[in-house]
């Protein structure tokens, strides 16, 4: 390789795996500077951004803190076993960049589960009484990582029925740079949002559904961007039924998204072609009922909602991954409407997963 051009060993190295490019690091000093290099690390991580992205899959049953690692762009699907050193009962709180955020009562971990780098940070100042959310994401403008802390009172103060609903919903915000002094308060805001299955950035900007007040049934959807920490509505689609709900916000090839069902147990996925452009949100996939085969042998006992699935990501092929109850994995094909469902050796019984792109992204 030392006779090929700078730029064309770059390009080379930037469509290998992790796996492979942190092996090759070994190989010599040269190689190593070039691995570990800004210029590589971000080239790698743009082509790989570009990919079908991989799974996290977490799971603490039967044993505690188990991880896998499946990537999508292999021919088989073989689940990887990756290392992540935190203690027991650890909250997988999504995937940026490459990176993962866990945390529990100890502290907030996050890990290069690639490339074995880590960093611990400083716990959650919990009192008495609150409940927390936590979220964990990336500003493309000023290349700075943030974790963002939604704080709740466990129980809803009484308040005069007359009041607005949303002043019964006051949730304190704390940030937190990585490499910053600590945690920053950015005093309340009036939501309360849904617990989500997996973090949701576009944009620079994290997502969330609020949950209805007293007064309003309605919903709505909320950005807070990570640049200028500010939160700011999004708007949503016209699904055309009243019937129907937004619950759920994903990501589909880097657009926001959202899936709405109805009291039948439809399944429909509303994408946003240009951010924040209400125009631009059309619905892209509507997914019938369906029960995985793995579940039909214990519907006889303990019947199982044909429909109830969490979309967790779309592939190039046009498919969309679904996730049904934590037990099983299924793959959407929108031309053929069909289903398949995905059987994966070593998977464990239950699991939570997240998607992501590996990276060379050090901490």
């Amino acid at each position: 390789m030392e006779r090929l051009p700078p730029d064309v060993v770059l390009d080379i190295l930037s469509r290998l795996p992790v796996t492979t490019l942190v092996q090759s690091k070994l190989v010599c000093r040269a190689w190593r500077g070039i691995i570990q290099g800004s210029l590589l690390v971000n080239k790698h991580l743009s082509h790989m951004a570009e990919n079908d992205p991989g799974i996290i899959f977490q799971s603490h049953w039967p044993v505690q803190n188990q991880y896998y690692f499946m990537d999508f762009n292999e021919g088989k699907k073989i689940l990887k076993n990756i290392s992540v050193s935190t203690n027991d009962n650890a909250d997988l709180v999504g995937s940026c960049n490459g990176l993962l955020c866990f945390f529990n009562s100890s502290g907030i971990h996050i890990c290069n589960p690639l490339t074995n780098d880590s960093i611990e940070l400083p716990k959650l100042s919990r009192n008495p009484g609150e409940a927390t959310s936590l979220e964990f994401g990336f500003s493309p403008t000023t290349k700075e990582y943030k974790l963002v802390e939604i704080v709740y009172k466990r129980k809803r103060p009484r308040v005069d029925p007359q009041v607005a609903a949303s002043n019964t919903f006051q949730a304190e915000v704390r940030v937190l740079t990585l490499g910053g002094s600590g945690w920053r308060s950015l005093g309340k805001v009036p939501y309360r949002f849904m617990e989500q299955p997996s973090q949701v950035m576009v944009n620079g900007r994290l997502h969330w559904i609020t949950q209805p007040g007293y007064n309003n049934t309605d919903t709505k959807f909320i950005s807070f961007d990570l640049t200028s920490e500010q939160f700011q509505e999004v708007p949503k689609p016209d699904c055309g039924s009243s019937k129907k709900f937004f619950y759920e916000l994903l990501v589909l090839q880097s657009h926001l998204s959202a899936a709405t069902s109805d009291v039948g147990g439809g399944l429909e996925i509303w994408v946003m072609k240009e951010y924040n452009k209400k125009e631009s949100w059309t619905k892209e996939y509507n997914i019938e009922g369906y029960l995985p085969k793995e579940l039909r042998r214990l519907n006889a006992r303990r019947p199982f909602p044909t429909s109830i699935f969490q979309a967790i990501c779309s592939f190039k092929n046009g498919e969309i991954l679904l996730e049904h109850k934590s037990k099983a994995l299924v793959l959407y094909d929108p031309v053929h409407d069909s289903y398949k469902d995905l059987m994966i050796e070593g998977a464990p019984n239950w699991f939570k997963i997240v998607v992501h792109v590996g990276s060379l992204i050090s901490i």
